[in-house]
């Protein structure tokens, strides 16, 4: 079933009418399947982005209709460069870990469960942003959605389809970065210099007792 969702060779995808001077047919591709690629505009609430075969003209039939497919890229939000990305990673590590959870993976239907098999993937979307603060000003720096993804397979009686269930969840996760002033700083180094003195002068009574002790020992001294 690996062949339905194969890549399509780039030159099969050109059209005959677009070479003027070339008036030969061009062979067809010589796997099945379709690349959809592009964006789509929704509302911030819980929707359902399903891909399926629609045609005024022709009728399908759903027992041979195989739904597998491979999520080359999926994200929510604007697109984030790979710099600012690297950026933002370097103030918080594991951001951007489920900005893109579904790329590269593959959902083929091996006939398990015989036909008419949907693909259908919940998704649950939470927005982060990440906000940095040079002296009293506060940028944004990143503002991402990332998602966690459940996928099943369900047999229907209708026409089988691939369906994307997402809805944003009601909570934000904002990071922010504080930067520590100077004096922050020097009352962390005399905390740990006090505290240094502290343990290295309850050690110092420790070891001392512990000496006078044995010497009253070895002297036979009753205590």
């Amino acid at each position: 079933m690996e062949d339905l969702v194969a890549s399509i060779p780039r030159e099969n995808r050109r059209l005959a009418l677009e070479d003027k001077s070339n008036i030969t047919k061009r062979p067809a591709p010589l796997t099945g399947g379709c690349r959809i690629e592009g964006y789509v505009r929704v509302k911030k609430v819980p929707g359902n982005l399903i891909i399926s075969a629609r045609s005024g003209s022709h009728s399908f039939d759903t027992s041979k209709m195989n739904m597998s497919h491979v999520i080359n890229h999926l994200s929510f939000g604007k697109t984030i460069s790979p710099r600012l990305l690297s950026d933002a990673k370097r103030l918080i590590p594991y951001l951007g870990r489920s900005h893109d959870r579904l790329n590269g993976r593959l959902f083929i239907n091996h006939r398990d469960l015989d036909a008419n098999v949907t693909i259908e993937h919940y998704l649950q979307i939470v927005k982060t942003e990440v906000a940095t603060r040079k002296s009293s000003r506060e940028h944004t720096l990143i503002e991402e959605y990332e998602y966690t993804a459940h996928s099943s397979l369900a047999q229907s009686i209708y026409i089988p389809v691939v369906k994307f269930h997402f809805e944003l969840s009601p909570m934000q996760v904002l990071i922010t970065e504080n930067p520590k002033s100077f004096s922050h700083f020097l009352t962390n180094v005399c905390a740990i210099i006090g505290g240094v003195f502290t343990v290295a002068g309850i050690l110092d009574s420790i070891l001392h007792n512990t000496i006078r002790l044995m010497k009253k020992v070895e002297l036979g001294k009753n205590f």
